[in-house]
């Protein structure tokens, strides 16, 4: 099934509103981290097919990141491939700058960028552990920080930050990414008080498993022994975790603030 397919098969799931006939995003400006696959590229598409201009930030996969590129040129908006080291202060503040003076603003923030580095914690090497934080946690300050005060003095913004549910059950050998990512909880709740008054809603998101490229290559057994914990029985797809995503970035969600959702089957409840 080629890419565009695919985009046309997920806009017509049922439930959806019509992403290609509600442009409800339409006007707004979207930088997405993390964006060439995963979850990170279904949020860009679905941000695309309701009408908003996306920044495809990415980092070691420039191919996916051109593919996911040309799908969005292909709705009709406007989009910005930028490669950029989230983890990396300056590296991050460029892309803002660069975004900002292609578009004029940033409406809407999805830090979604993350990696793992999955080992037991008795076993877990400094390096593991801080290269997970570096980015899964500092990469998100960077470019919360660059963005945060000109949506500020616009007073607006939409900002979600993309967790898991390692964040609120635990999981092992992912000590590093549940530190990091429950961390992502007390940041969002600070920041959505402090900016409040200003127009600007702080949200997050929590996966549970997701059909995505970690669980495609997990061992056959391991993946059953995952579903058979899930009472909705399935793993998630990465466009049912867009859609929650595009609700919280759209102006139905603004009177929603400071908030954890969980998206993972009943996993975690």
């Amino acid at each position: 099934m080629t890419t565009t397919n695919r985009v046309l098969e997920y806009a017509a799931l049922p439930g959806e509103l019509g992403a290609l006939r509600t442009r409800r995003l339409t006007g707004r400006v979207a930088l997405v981290s993390g964006a060439s696959h995963g979850i990170g590229r279904c949020v860009a598409l679905h941000f695309a097919q309701h009408g908003a201009a996306v920044v495809v930030n990415y980092f070691h996969s420039p191919d996916e990141a051109e593919t996911v590129t040309e799908t969005i040129r292909s709705f009709g908006v406007n989009v910005l491939p930028v490669c950029a080291d989230i983890s990396d202060e300056e590296s991050a503040e460029r892309m803002v700058t660069e975004v900002i003076e292609e578009f004029g603003r940033v409406d809407i923030l999805v830090n979604n960028a993350g990696i793992h580095r999955d080992a037991f914690f008795h076993k877990m090497a400094h390096d593991a552990w801080d290269e997970v934080l570096r980015v899964n946690l500092t990469g998100v300050f960077n470019v919360t920080r660059a963005i945060i005060n000109p949506m500020r003095q616009r007073q607006y913004g939409r900002i979600i930050n993309v967790a898991s549910v390692a964040a609120q059950c635990g999981q092992i050998g992912q000590a590093n990414c549940a530190a990091a990512k429950s961390a992502l909880f007390g940041l969002t709740k600070s920041l959505a008080l402090e900016n409040a008054d200003r127009g600007i809603t702080v949200n997050a998101v929590a996966p549970g498993f997701i059909e995505t490229r970690m669980t495609r290559t997990m061992p056959e057994g391991v993946r059953e022994k995952i579903v058979s914990r899930i009472p909705v029985g399935r793993l998630g797809r990465p466009e049912e975790v867009a859609h929650l995503v595009g609700f919280l970035a759209a102006e139905d969600a603004a009177y929603i603030t400071g908030q954890v959702f969980a998206i993972n089957g009943g996993l975690y409840m």
